[in-house]
């Protein structure tokens, strides 16, 4: 700064970060440090008394479990030495109840593991008293690999988010309905990330017969079972470096599930039939189509493990709800199939924007193939989509008027969030559409006056 001159930026709100996992101190740090605050780091509860002691700050963000002094109990004594410093806690959805009673003893808010990000910023601004930013691009400075397309508004927040993630060694959860598109994702978060020069392993835990997993995972001395006759290795040793990708992990068994939590705590690992302890520093970004807190609720998922993997959660919104997708993605399917030869009629464009897609993506890329095929790649007519498509009875109900439709749907989610107490995962499934969609839609009453938050 130059003599006479004054310095006129706001000061950048410091917020106290305390987790013991390292990925999640590491997600939350980056994200906040991106969004223009000053985030400081303690791995443990004692830490971050000590911290409190000497520094001040305007927020303190507390998991709830955590070894030796737990976020409830700080949040205690907290109140007892700093009582004005808004407290934010982060919970498991097991935790919630005491969450919730968190809150009459002084915490301003609480935030349901997997954290989402926007939830997050919003609670996070709402606590410090800083004016909502506007919305960032989905990557500012960065541009999708390949022919992604990513028109819709859901997908751009997809995309931000992912672009925030990437930065982190965080291990990232990536959930949806099949055929939405979970592996591009993981494809575009090892792209952004500083493991870009590595490898981006991959592995369907679905297409793998449960007793070669493991080895297919780990790897294998030879003679350690039979058909072992030499020494394989496993692709977390492969993805050293880099990033592996376990897509259907709801699949694995909870015998796999268990060695699977050990590397996800420290990287280490055995192979199938050796004693030596190995050891990998590879990213774990895993996916499901399956909800995994139903899994856990019903002993088929371990709770400990879900929490591992799930530092964060990219939900991809089905197909439905992201029309404004559809015709790009079918143009660009074509361009594949085609070589740019074919174009659609319009009473094909209505025929696509009309059906719902619960096959997703992967459906309209075999209905444009199998278009591509049957024009002989000249213009794409009706008769030329599966029957479903254009039959009788296949439409999707008609829209009432659009003015009438945005009335009915905010009355919905106000009157649906507040019968299921603002709980978003809840209320998301009680309308019937992505925790990501439903996210979006609040953003956008709340920048219009309406109360989505609890009190």
């Amino acid at each position: 700064m130059t003599p006479g001159s004054t310095n006129t930026a706001a000061p950048r709100p410091r917020i106290l970060i305390v987790d013991d996992d390292p990925g999640q101190r590491s997600l939350l740090e980056s994200f906040l440090r991106g969004q223009g605050f000053d985030p400081a780091l303690a791995s443990s509860g004692e830490q971050a008394l000590e911290v409190l002691r000497t520094q001040p700050f305007s927020l303190l963000i507390s998991d709830v479990r955590m070894p030796g002094i737990s976020g409830l109990e700080m949040l205690s004594r907290v109140r007892k030495s700093y009582a004005t410093l808004p407290v934010l806690l982060v919970t498991a959805f097991a935790d919630i109840r005491e969450a919730v009673g968190a809150m009459r003893d002084g915490a301003v808010n609480y935030l349901a593991k997997p954290i989402d990000l926007d939830e997050l910023l919003a609670s996070v601004e709402q606590a410090t008293g800083r004016a909502p930013a506007a919305p960032p691009s989905f990557a500012e400075g960065r541009q999708l690999p390949g022919p992604i397309v990513a028109r819709s508004p859901l997908m751009q927040a997809v995309f931000r988010d992912a672009a925030l993630v990437a930065a982190s060694d965080s291990r990232i959860l990536i959930t949806g309905e099949s055929g939405v598109g979970k592996e591009i994702v993981a494809d575009v978060i090892h792209a952004w990330s500083r493991r870009a020069t590595g490898p981006l392993v991959k592995v369907n835990c679905a297409a793998i017969p449960e007793t070669l997993l493991e080895s297919e995972l780990f790897g294998h001395e030879r003679g350690a079972f039979t058909g072992a006759v030499a020494l394989r290795v496993g692709r977390f040793e492969e993805a050293n470096g880099g990033s592996v990708f376990l897509d259907e992990i709801a699949e694995m068994s909870p015998a796999l599930q268990a060695k699977l939590l050990r590397v996800t705590q420290d990287g280490r690992f055995q192979r199938v039939g050796a004693n030596l302890e190995r050891r990998t520093d590879a990213r774990l970004l895993a996916a499901t189509n399956r909800n995994l807190e139903a899994e856990v609720r019903e002993g088929r998922f371990r709770e400990d493990l879900y929490y591992r993997l799930n530092v964060v959660e990219l939900n991809i919104p089905p197909l439905r709800e992201r029309p404004d997708d559809i015709l790009p993605l079918a143009e660009q399917f074509l361009l594949e199939f085609t070589q740019g030869r074919a174009r659609l009629a319009p009473a094909v464009t209505e025929s696509l924007l009309r059906y719902a897609w619960p096959g997703n993506i992967r459906e309209l890329r075999n209905a444009m193939e199998r278009a591509a095929l049957l024009s002989g790649g000249d213009l794409i007519l009706p008769q030329h989509l599966p029957h479903r498509l254009h039959a009788p009875g296949g439409d999707a109900p008609r829209a009432a008027p659009a003015e009438s439709l945005a009335e009915i749907e905010v009355l919905a989610i106000l009157e649906t969030l507040r019968k299921h107490q603002f709980n978003r995962t809840e209320t998301a499934r009680a309308l019937g559409i992505s925790r990501r969609a439903l996210l979006y839609k609040l953003q956008d009453l709340r920048r219009r006056g309406h109360v989505v938050d609890a009190r």
